[in-house]
């Protein structure tokens, strides 16, 4: 599902709010998230999943074509933990 179908989604299931506002509120969720996700907090969605920011150390890889010595430097990436609920959702287990 994609950002534009979310937002229909829930405008079609909400005729009361207009479609703007729900852009607006879809939007504002998404930055807070992102905003705290680069600031190094975690973001916790009870029942959904939880949000994070792992540290990969810099490392010497390999070219797997010609085989060469690469230097990887360290990087941040996010990370996303689903919650017991949604795993138990996903897994058929209501």
């Amino acid at each position: 599902m994609t950002k534009s179908e979310l937002i229909q989604q829930l405008a079609e299931e909400n005729p009361h709010l207009y479609q703007r506002d729900i852009e607006r509120i879809v939007s504002t969720i998404f930055n807070e998230i992102g905003a705290a996700l680069a600031e190094g907090k975690r973001v916790e969605l009870r029942g959904f999943g939880a949000f994070s920011v792992k540290e990969r150390e810099s490392r010497v890889g390999r070219n797997p074509r010609t085989g060469a010595t690469v230097s990887v430097d360290a990087k941040r990436i996010p990370f996303f933990k689903t919650g017991k609920q949604l795993r138990e959702r996903l897994n058929g287990a209501d």
